[in-house]
């Protein structure tokens, strides 16, 4: 496990970008989410009267299952360029699942791709905040510090349904989402976004992240102030060796607050 930092001292940062998945909220799978949507997809085929006789129920909950492993590669292989672009809705549908589907199923699935890339996103996972996420929001907005989102996803909109049902979406300055801007971290482009909306430069800003590859090395490329990487499901299971050290190493949103707070020297306090 990978737990020494840079030892690189944090100023207090001027805005602090989060990460969603693993930083705002923990994710746990729910079951029986792949036959839900198997379900619905089917029915769209029989609505859409796209050969769905030839397509099971069983045959696209499968199909579901090994896009998601294929995109799953994908996003491995995609921590390696420097810039690398995201996969766009209709690529995973048309491609990753229904690539050897009849070509007017296939153009069923394409067609609805947005659509179905948020149901997917809403019924594979359920969201809690994280413990100390709400005092760490009270705390920026007492100091006078932006807290943005910049994160990965297939389908951001999806992070803003929850956002948008806990009351949350007016507490952010800015969201960054891959699938929006068409681009994924670790392409420091992303981290650029989002601190130039914000009319401050990437040294002066702090980005939190939960893995190594996409997050802590985005913020390395990016020039960011304050590299924190965060303890989540997952952290330390790299998908290939990464020499990299993060600025600080937190468990959660309270312990960052802790950072944040000494940083401030008391002021966020």
């Amino acid at each position: 496990m990978m737990s020494d930092n840079s030892g690189r001292k944090l100023a207090p940062p001027r805005a602090l970008l989060l990460d969603f998945g693993g930083v705002i909220v923990s994710t746990t799978h729910l079951p029986g989410w792949r036959e839900r949507l198997a379900l619905h997809v089917h029915g769209l085929l029989v609505q859409a009267g796209a050969q769905a006789s030839a397509l099971s129920v069983e045959q696209i909950t499968a199909d579901i299952k090994a896009g998601g492993i294929a995109d799953s590669h994908w996003k491995d292989a995609m921590s390696r360029p420097l810039a690398p672009r995201e996969l766009r809705h209709e690529e995973f549908w048309g491609d990753f699942v229904a690539g050897d589907w009849p070509q007017q199923a296939r153009d069923v699935v394409v067609a609805e791709a947005y659509d179905l890339c948020r149901k997917m996103g809403n019924w594979k996972s359920e969201r809690v905040l994280r413990t100390g996420m709400l005092d760490l929001l009270d705390a920026a907005d007492r100091a006078g510090v932006p807290v943005g989102i910049v994160s990965n996803a297939l389908c951001g909109q999806v992070h803003v349904d929850f956002l948008d049902v806990h009351g949350l979406t007016g507490r952010f300055a800015v969201v960054i989402h891959s699938d929006e801007v068409k681009l994924r971290k670790p392409n420091p482009e992303m981290i650029w976004l989002a601190t130039r909306s914000l009319g401050i430069e990437p040294e002066a800003a702090w980005y939190v992240g939960d893995n190594f590859d996409r997050d802590v090395l985005c913020g390395k490329r990016a020039g960011i102030g304050g590299n924190i990487l965060m303890e989540a499901k997952g952290t330390y299971d790299l998908p290939y060796d990464l020499k990299l050290k993060p600025d600080a190493i937190v468990a959660d949103p309270v312990g960052l607050l802790g950072l944040f707070r000494e940083a401030g020297r008391g002021i966020a306090a």
